[in-house]
């Protein structure tokens, strides 16, 4: 149905401006009851944008900010892959004090999913030790010894504490003032290892040196296998260490 579907909204919903950054989806401020919103058009399934919609609204009933999905007249979530959200204000982390903040925002995310159910046809970091596939994810398309590489990298977190992961949280899709942080563009959260998330600019999770080597190289391993084969794919594959002849990194 494509744009059509945002007449469930009310038949006075109208676009507005489309928005930069997207990859995945077609994104576009939207007025709905007269209201500035955001719709998102995407190819998700309706499981997929099930589990996205239910974890928006409950981490917005704890209290994180996040847009929240906006019901249609007859009470739907999505329709035909349109998601339409709450518009949120705010501007990107610029300083030191800016990353912290951030960093405490995504470990109340970690403390508020932990047991969440992985996002359907997701495989976590510690899946693909053993599985080839999941959601974009194809192994087998990248080179053997890079495949070898990422499953080192990931193996080094294995038993590390697990719960849902923003999974890109750069800073277009930050949005600060000075009494919150918000996080938005959800289309890569899933359920895998919480310190993947805190691989941030100076280290403002403040984790020790060991514990951000394996982050950081996990982190890598994973944008490298989940955007493979595009050039920035190729780079990140570039910064995960090669295998030692004990296994190691």
């Amino acid at each position: 149905m494509g744009w059509e579907a945002l007449q469930h909204w009310g038949h006075d919903a109208v676009r507005v401006a489309r928005l930069t950054g997207g990859v995945a989806n077609d994104v576009w401020t939207v007025r709905v009851n007269g209201q500035l919103a955001v719709g998102r058009l995407g190819s998700r399934d309706a499981a997929d944008l099930a589990w996205e919609v239910a974890l928006l609204q409950h981490l917005d009933r704890a209290g994180l900010s996040v847009p929240v999905p906006i019901p249609t007249r007859d009470g739907h979530l999505f329709v035909d892959g349109l998601v339409v959200m709450s518009f949120v204000e705010g501007g990107p982390p610029e300083t030191a004090s800016d990353w912290g903040r951030v960093a405490e925002t995504l470990r109340q995310l970690h403390a508020l999913t932990q047991g969440w159910p992985q996002r359907p046809g997701w495989r976590s970091s510690i899946d693909l030790l053993e599985t080839d596939t999941g959601t974009r994810i194809d192994l087998g398309a990248m080179p053997t010894d890079g495949v070898a590489r990422c499953r080192a990298a990931w193996s080094r977190l294995a038993g590390h504490p697990t719960s849902v992961v923003h999974g890109d949280p750069n800073p277009r899709n930050i949005l600060m003032t000075r009494n919150r942080v918000a996080l938005i563009d959800w289309d890569e959260a899933h359920v895998d290892i919480s310190d993947l998330d805190l691989v941030l600019p100076q280290n403002a999770a403040g984790l020790e040196e060991d514990a951000h080597d394996r982050a950081a190289q996990a982190s890598a391993a994973w944008e490298a296998a989940v955007c493979w084969k595009d050039d920035y794919a190729v780079q990140r594959l570039a910064e995960v260490r090669a295998v030692g002849a004990d296994g190691d990194l």
